[in-house]
């Protein structure tokens, strides 16, 4: 499957660079008629530098600006009227990023012909890349159609609902596309269906996905058995698994179910992250550039903390743990240390008000979280991002999950610099406290956008001028 994929994806990479190549062959003879009203002549176009020069350059830029809006991520999953809308906001930005950069000082005779050049060349690219697109998706929607391109999937549940899905699924094979590996038990017990393979129980779930590659997970479970449904997700937190839950009756009463498929079963769908491939990438860009400016400006301001925590303590100047980040990896954080050196002599202790340990200089700095701020290096690496969850040690990840299993959640984005549950909830003092802090992390999770990354850093900015760090 992904070797298909990848298969597939060049093929759109491929038409997206000859489409970009064609586009500017086209406009630049439009230009040259006119807006130069120069006679079209092959020799002299071909003659000139910037026309090489662009015709070299631009239809790799048009790729690379495509695959960072996520353009060739999973293009199995992609409809047609999305891949006509998404095609044209990526075309309209990228003409007139074009514009701007090498047409804007054209000398034209009045402004008709800017709009007239501009529309040209917007229009040619959409139009030749949305045909192109639209044939490729098309076929691939026939491979599948016929059964040449499968997603492999699990149905996870209890004995009466995954042999009724299974019952349906062989009524319709190929609407759905999948090719079903097996089903996964919840309760303990041993599912037997004819044509469908047992793979194992609930607490196996994870290794079972990654062994067979699995990209969908259908959900079948009864009424009574809902409560299995948060395990389950929970389980699946750390993988990019798309969910799908077969519902009941008040499940399709409040609008939950997503029709995706005219014929077949209806399901609603839990995708593995709510926020789009081109707002990651957007948001990874902007943690390396603010990390890595904030590293070189505060770097005098670096020396001076350094040298004060050297004259007025005498230990060590920066401190470090490993904590729990992205996927269960783990990872080392730095900060300015605040604590007295051998602050817990006796094992893993949080910080409370008042907290003995804590040097004079050390609540100044936690005061304005000053101590935090070597974790831009920790940013600019990739361990952590601007926003997200702030990262646990695994002590603490392994107290949360015997009374809030829902914290693996936190694995599935990189942990922060401030978080929404910073500003919302603040420093936890104990491992209940904790806990109630998480829920504000979940919800920043499920919410999580560039608009939401940008409150959440407006109110981090709010907290430290008003010096209301811990």
């Amino acid at each position: 499957m992904f070797q298909k994929n990848k298969k597939y994806v060049f093929l759109f990479q491929f038409f997206d660079w000859f489409v970009a190549i064609l586009v500017w062959i086209l406009f630049f003879s439009f230009r040259k008629k006119y807006v130069e009203n120069f006679p079209l002549d092959i020799y002299q176009i071909l003659g000139d530098d910037n026309f090489i020069y662009a015709i070299i350059i631009l239809p790799i830029m048009w790729v690379i600006w495509y695959a960072f809006t996520g353009q060739y991520h999973k293009v199995y999953r992609q409809s047609r009227l999305r891949v006509v809308y998404k095609t044209f906001w990526q075309s309209l930005i990228g003409v007139l990023a074009i514009f701007f950069v090498l047409l804007l000082d054209d000398q034209v005779g009045n402004y008709t012909k800017y709009y007239a050049t501009f529309s040209f060349l917007l229009v040619a690219q959409f139009f030749f890349t949305t045909v192109c697109r639209l044939i490729l998706l098309t076929f691939i929607k026939h491979k599948m159609a016929k059964g040449e391109i499968l997603t492999n999937a699990v149905i996870v549940g209890s004995k009466y609902k995954a042999k009724q899905f299974f019952d349906d699924f062989n009524r319709n094979p190929l609407v759905y596309g999948y090719d079903i590996k097996g089903v996964v038990g919840i309760n303990g017990g041993v599912i037997n269906a004819e044509g469908l393979p047992f793979l194992g129980n609930l607490a196996s779930l994870e290794e079972i996905c990654i062994k067979y590659n699995i990209e969908d997970v259908i959900i079948a479970v009864e009424t009574k058995e809902h409560l299995f449904i948060n395990k389950i997700i929970i389980s699946l937190s750390s993988l990019a698994v798309f969910i799908r839950i077969i519902p009941d009756l008040y499940d399709i009463l409040s609008g939950s179910v997503n029709m995706r498929e005219v014929i077949g079963a209806p399901l609603i769908d839990i995708f593995p992250d709510a926020m789009p491939l081109w707002q990651q990438n957007i948001k990874r860009l902007l943690d390396v550039v603010i990390s890595s400016v904030a590293l070189i400006i505060l770097f005098p301001f670096f020396i001076i903390i350094a040298l004060t925590i050297k004259v007025t303590d005498k230990g060590s100047i920066f401190y470090s743990q490993l904590r729990v980040g992205k996927g269960g990896e783990m990872f080392r954080m730095y900060k300015f240390r605040s604590m007295k050196e051998d602050a817990e002599p006796n094992g893993p202790a949080l910080s409370a008000d008042n907290d003995e340990r804590i040097t004079p200089l050390g609540k100044f700095m936690r005061k304005w979280r000053i101590d935090e701020l070597p974790q831009f290096w920790n940013v600019l690496k990739g361990d952590m991002s601007l926003i997200g969850p702030r990262p646990e040690r695994k002590y603490y990840i392994d107290l949360m999950s015997e009374k809030a299993p829902e914290v693996k959640h936190l694995q599935r984005v990189r942990p922060g610099l401030t978080s929404l549950g910073m500003v919302k909830f603040g420093y936890a003092q104990n491992v209940d406290e904790m806990i109630q802090r998480l829920k504000y992390d979940i919800i920043y999770i499920e919410k999580r956008s560039l608009g939401l990354d940008f409150k959440i850093f407006l109110y981090t900015l709010i907290t430290l001028i008003r010096g209301r760090g811990k």
